[in-house]
């Protein structure tokens, strides 16, 4: 009886083991799915951020092409 008793003990410590490293293993898929995604996301935001900073500047660009506009009819209408 005790034999049964020690069999069923250590299949139920076998079968927590096995559930562990089934947690474990879904867990070290995910920390690497969401790294990859940090990555990409990381990647993206770059892009996004050169490309922000490109409509920055044309935008300073055609704001000063715009002053000088004005700044040429603005003599013209003084005339």
């Amino acid at each position: 009886m005790e034999t049964a008793v020690v069999q069923a003990e250590s299949a139920e410590s076998i079968d927590t083991l096995a559930n562990l490293e089934q947690r474990i293993t879904r867990a070290v898929e995910l920390i690497t799915t969401l790294r990859a995604e940090n990555d990409q996301l990381r990647e993206r935001l770059k892009g996004a951020q050169s490309e922000l900073e490109e409509l920055r500047t044309e935008r300073k660009h055609v704001k000063a092409r715009i002053e000088k506009l004005l700044g040429q009819m603005d003599l013209v209408s003084a005339s």
